[in-house]
């Protein structure tokens, strides 16, 4: 059996460093750290046994570590982040405002919407707070309207938080699992096309008597958005959109509801649906946020709501200033305003220098009093 080194260098040593530990197999784990070390100097991770004396570490897996040493780096100082290369966000992660935060967690949608879609080329709808991205604030949050007009505006829905997971992932903990709406939001992602391991959430989702979550889990097209194809006996409905609402085990087909004004429900084979995911371009409905309301958009075929969101996306108006650079711009209109009472003398009056905005309100009056009167 070879050696592996008790000290800092080697397999071991690296083993022994959280990040690489939670790469591991439990076995190779606890084995690792029984040989690095005691249980007081090498306190092992919640959830697995402590390493008991004597434990032996098998030849076998020796070259998992030495794998991992490979990619992790063997001059790896043990806090540094590393970047998982296997996730499509390689570049820095941009962080959220606070005040943003508060608004998310506040329901002020319009102060949130107003700082993503300010500057579309820090790709802020991404961006995160803490431990949480837009998306996975609006998840907990329970709000379906709001992830909806984050996903439109191009939230990645598999994008994976800290754990490695993805979001719909994070739903089959017991606490979410315990919630009202659990399977409205899954629906909403798998429409979107989340990606998930099928076999530990629908045994999840069993295990805490979620059944009807499981059941839509279980099948290949469960929730999904598909389009109609080579349907025979209704031509005209081939190209439509559809959602598989559930899945019907005795005759091999699927119950959709068509993504049309109509929203007619048909039964339809497996054969004839081809997945179609949502995206922003092509999103099958889509829901405007205007004056603190908003006002959710039908169609009655995909190329109609392709053409209403290419012309939305066209028709914007200038990107909404941030509420730092409102404030900044009333400094400076202030301090403009007065120099200029200062250069015309105007400077001892023992009131503050009017704002922008107490401005704008007096030459309103101005322009009512200096108004036309009404003819008798």
């Amino acid at each position: 059996m070879r050696h592996l080194s008790r000290g800092l260098e080697g397999p071991a040593g690296l083993a022994l460093r959280p990040f690489v530990l939670r790469r591991l197999p439990g076995r190779v784990a606890v084995a690792i750290r029984s040989r690095g070390g005691n249980e007081e100097e090498v306190p092992h991770l919640q959830g697995q046994d402590p390493p008991v004396e004597g434990n032996g570490l098998d030849v076998a897996y020796i070259p998992l570590l030495e794998r991992a040493e490979a990619e992790v780096g063997a001059d790896w100082d043990g806090m540094t982040f590393l970047e998982d290369n296997n996730d499509k966000h390689t570049g820095r992660t941009l962080l959220m405002p606070e005040y943003v935060h508060k608004a998310f967690r506040g329901g002020d949608v319009k102060t949130a919407l107003r700082w993503i879609t300010a500057n579309q080329t820090e790709d802020r709808v991404n961006s995160v707070f803490g431990m949480f991205s837009c998306l996975a604030t609006a998840l907990m949050l329970k709000s379906l309207t709001l992830m909806t007009l984050l996903l439109q505006l191009g939230a990645d829905v598999d994008r994976r938080d800290f754990q490695g997971q993805t979001l719909i992932c994070s739903m089959f903990c017991p606490e979410m699992l315990s919630e009202c709406g659990v399977i409205e939001r899954a629906r909403l992602l798998l429409s979107w096309g989340a990606s998930f391991p099928r076999e530990v959430c629908v045994s999840t989702a069993r295990m805490y008597g979620r059944h009807e979550l499981a059941n839509l889990l279980e099948s290949e097209l469960g929730g999904r958005r598909c389009e109609i194809v080579n349907l025979s006996a209704r031509p005209e409905l081939n190209g439509k959109t559809c959602v598989a609402d559930e899945y019907l085990p005795d005759s091999n087909r699927y119950r959709v509801t068509l993504e049309t004004k109509s929203k007619a429900i048909l039964v339809i084979g497996p054969g004839k649906l081809k997945r179609r995911d949502r995206t922003p371009q092509d999103c099958g409905y889509y829901i405007e946020f205007k004056n603190g309301r908003t006002i959710r958009h039908d169609f009655d075929s995909s190329e109609e709501c392709q053409a209403f969101v290419a012309a939305m996306n066209r028709d914007e108006t200038q990107p909404a200033v941030t509420e730092e650079a409102e404030a900044r711009a009333e400094r400076a209109a202030a301090e403009l305003l007065a120099e200029l009472l200062a250069e015309l003398g105007l400077d001892d009056s023992p009131h503050e220098a009017p704002t922008g905005e107490d401005q704008a309100k007096k030459s309103k009056k101005k322009k009512k009093k200096g108004g036309k009167k009404k003819r008798k």
